[in-house]
């Protein structure tokens, strides 16, 4: 099986690597891919928004499977053009790909579905604004309706900060979501889903603020781990039945079936699963955790998904114990972040590039805000956290932090439900 990865970041190094080590994949291609992927696929400058370059691309490479990464290509119907091409894809179309980029159209399809989730208000007109901060508190959840690259979520007790964010949102044109705060640790599920068929993977914990504790603003995601010992066995297989399938049942309903991964970010109160947001594509940073303990042959699974023959794949099998990313970021993310400095000890195992370019004289260098994502594994949690950490020990970028307590909450036996 020849396979075409789109994407850049980390998440598309830990989706290489996992198909890598899948005997049915002969051929590896990435699109653009970053300083680290072209050490085990062959990197090709795209426009990865433009349907029409990427399926070039693919009919070029005779891409027996596209898997595409990022939401921004997905919401902008790259996957419809390649299915139209003939081309096995995995992802979503354009218009089930809204369950991520319209956060009103995800409240709408989960209110259809019967899944619980925050009560929330949209606010289009900076007029209405006061009135709709009045409703809601004393901890204010303010989001942008569109996609913004997981920072576009503002989680406050100062109604200020809240309403600047709200301001700012509606000043650049984009709706704002304004919702009850939803109380319980967060859980990420990543499922496999084709139509009404949802294969789940292992739950994750993202941890999304800059800082240790979770102070400072939201990122992207900086470190996650995997499993959850905190959480009852029996939780996902309640998330698959009270969240993920009702809602995959929905947009078949809709005529608009889902086929890719969806991702159900989720608070787990004393009641169950409730849904803080939903993505349209693998995580990152959990998906670099998550893979890292996958047993089954990772191409298989997503071309089964791709091909519709989810229900026909034997059950997924997972490596014991545990695994945790932490992310070092460029100096001032995720503000503006330095770039061009080099980087050692980035070609390590365990080092998954992801804001990384090679300079001219072929040195891997910074080129983004999260620049690597370190990953160690372990029987337990405690084994998995001193590897990370020992890795990224090795590792040498001029002005580059990193959380020091991914993983540590649950370790220390700090968090319950």
């Amino acid at each position: 099986m020849r396979v075409l990865v789109i994407g850049s970041g980390g998440r598309e190094h830990a989706l290489l690597i996992g198909l890598k080590n899948d005997p049915s994949v002969t051929d590896l291609h990435v699109a653009p891919g970053n300083a680290g992927t072209s050490a085990i696929a062959t990197n090709h400058a795209v426009d990865v928004v433009s349907g029409e370059a990427v399926v070039a691309l693919a009919q070029k490479l005779e891409a027996d499977l596209v898997v595409i990464g990022p939401e921004v290509p997905l919401v902008l119907g790259v996957a419809d053009a390649l299915r139209e091409a003939g081309i096995a894809t995995f992802g979503p179309s354009a218009q089930a790909a809204q369950i991520e980029g319209s956060k009103a159209f995800a409240k709408d399809v989960m209110v259809a579905a019967g899944v619980k989730t925050a009560h929330a208000e949209i606010v289009d007109n900076p007029a209405h604004l006061d009135a709709a901060l009045d409703r809601f508190g004393p901890t204010w959840v303010v989001k942008d309706d569109g996609l913004a690259a997981g920072k576009g979520v503002v989680v406050t007790p100062d109604r200020d900060v809240a309403r600047d964010h709200a301001a700012e949102c509606l000043e650049s044109g984009h709706p704002v979501l304004l919702e009850s705060f939803l109380d319980g640790p967060e859980v990420s599920l990543f499922c496999l889903v084709d139509g009404e068929n949802v294969v789940p993977l292992l739950p994750a914990q993202d941890h999304k603020r800059v800082g240790d504790n979770d102070a400072g603003p939201n990122t992207g995601g900086m470190g996650a781990y995997t499993p959850l010992p905190w959480l009852p066995a029996e939780m996902t297989g309640r998330i698959v039945d009270e969240v993920v399938k009702p809602v995959a049942a929905e947009l078949v309903k809709r005529g608009i079936p889902f086929s890719g991964l969806l991702y159900a970010g989720l608070a787990i109160g004393k009641d169950g699963p409730a849904v803080v947001e939903f993505n349209c594509r693998f995580g990152d940073p959990e998906t670099q955790a998550v893979l890292a303990l996958l047993e089954s042959p990772l191409g298989e699974a997503l071309n089964a998904t791709a091909t519709g023959t989810l229900a026909d794949l034997p059950p997924l099998q997972w490596h014991d114990g545990a695994a945790v990313t932490v992310v070092v970021a460029a100096e001032n993310y995720p503000g503006k972040p330095r770039t061009g400095d080099i980087i050692t000890g980035a070609d390590a195992d365990g080092v998954l590039h992801a804001g990384t370019a090679r300079n001219a004289d072929g040195a891997v260098v910074s080129a983004g805000g999260r620049v690597l994502a370190v990953v160690g594994t372990g029987a337990d949690l405690a084994e998995a956290r001193a590897q990370a950490y020992a890795r990224i020990e090795k590792i040498k970028l001029p002005g580059s932090h990193f959380r020091t307590d991914i993983g540590r909450n649950a370790l220390e036996g700090r968090i319950s439900i």
